[in-house]
């Protein structure tokens, strides 16, 4: 019997990380965590006006998210982080070495206009630009998987948990 693994769904603002993420905790059968709620108000306060987070900002939220995950290890769970540096995976695998990423990856178009639909969420498109800047995709030595994010949440949630299902053992 596998381990359930404890997964960060990380991607771009836009990629259906919220949307993705109870889909993909409720598919394995392990609890969800906002990425977004372990923010600090400033961080909030900064994205809501356009401005985008420094890494001396995402420092503690990171801590917060690895902190949960590490808590969850052997249990199960998923958490959204855009962890879109290679840095701040890292900073995760820090306090939840066991942890396993999906990436979800789209076109860019896409992406954007999903974002143009969203309501009552403080990420405005104007960001996007920075957050595929930012970006470094998942390296060959990351667990994780990358998930296409074209098709309706359910079908990119079953992808999601193919992905996983594939991934080695050595990885439970």
């Amino acid at each position: 019997m596998r381990t359930p693994h404890v997964v960060v769904v990380m991607g771009v603002a836009g990629t259906g990380k919220t949307t993705i993420g109870p889909l993909l905790a409720a598919r394995l059968g392990v609890p969800y965590a906002e990425g977004d709620d372990f923010h600090p108000e400033a961080n909030i306060a900064k994205m809501s006006a356009g401005i985008p987070l420094q890494d001396t900002d995402r420092w503690p939220w990171l801590d917060a998210i690895g902190r949960w995950a590490a808590g969850r290890a052997g249990l199960g769970g998923v958490v959204s982080s855009s962890a879109l540096k290679r840095s701040y995976r890292d900073r995760l695998r820090a306090v939840a070495p066991g942890i396993v990423f999906v990436h979800l990856t789209g076109d860019r178009r896409l992406i954007e206009d999903r974002m143009s639909h969203r309501r009552g969420h403080f990420m405005p498109t104007a960001l996007l630009d920075s957050q595929f800047a930012t970006l470094q995709p998942l390296e060959s030595d990351e667990a994780g998987v990358a998930v296409e994010v074209s098709g309706s949440p359910e079908e990119i949630a079953d992808r999601a948990v193919r992905a996983l299902d594939a991934l080695p053992d050595t990885l439970q």
